[in-house]
């Protein structure tokens, strides 16, 4: 297996070591907002988030849908501080209706995933489920080893180079 068929294996299992990603959003006001949020993702790569209607986060994501998902390496599992492992995605959140099917469908994803306590939570009328559309993203793995991904290729990785005249490789 060559060096980009690694990497492009290690960005398609990267978001699998974590149960939440963070999140930044930006209010009505033009305010920015990072917090996180616990996730369920699909084959297709949107993430789903359930959220309370009460948190800064879910305010904001009704007023500009643009959101910012960032996964990063644990601080203690990273070799070199400067240079953590880790994947972003712009996004763009749509909210999806309470008690329709794919509500249901998403809830019992988090429920599979998180146990009891998204019994509690899906009996609380303010939490909502969010997509998050990724429209495109970067993966970087180290010092000089970034890599762009389009949303119309979300599983193809374009190694970023720092000579703009010189051909970008795809994996």
């Amino acid at each position: 297996m060559s060096q980009l068929e690694n990497i492009q294996a290690e960005y398609e299992k990267f978001p699998e070591q974590f149960e939440s990603i963070i999140i930044s959003t930006i209010s009505a006001e033009g305010i920015p907002n990072a917090s996180y949020a616990p996730f369920v993702m699909d084959d297709a790569k949107n993430i789903y988030i359930y959220v309370s209607g009460l948190a800064t986060h879910t305010k904001n994501l009704h007023a500009n849908p643009h959101v910012c998902v960032l996964f990063i390496e644990d601080e203690t599992k990273s070799n070199q501080i400067f240079a953590r492992s880790r994947l972003n995605f712009d996004c763009t959140a749509t909210l999806i209706e309470r008690e329709t099917d794919k509500w249901n469908q998403i809830v019992d994803q988090f429920q599979g995933r998180f146990g009891q306590i998204i019994e509690v939570l899906r009996g609380l009328s303010d939490f909502r489920i969010f997509q998050l559309t990724p429209c495109e993203g970067r993966f970087v793995v180290g010092f000089g080893a970034a890599y762009r991904i389009n949303g119309d290729h979300l599983h193809q990785l374009v190694q970023i180079t720092g000579d703009s005249g010189q051909k970008q490789e795809e994996i």
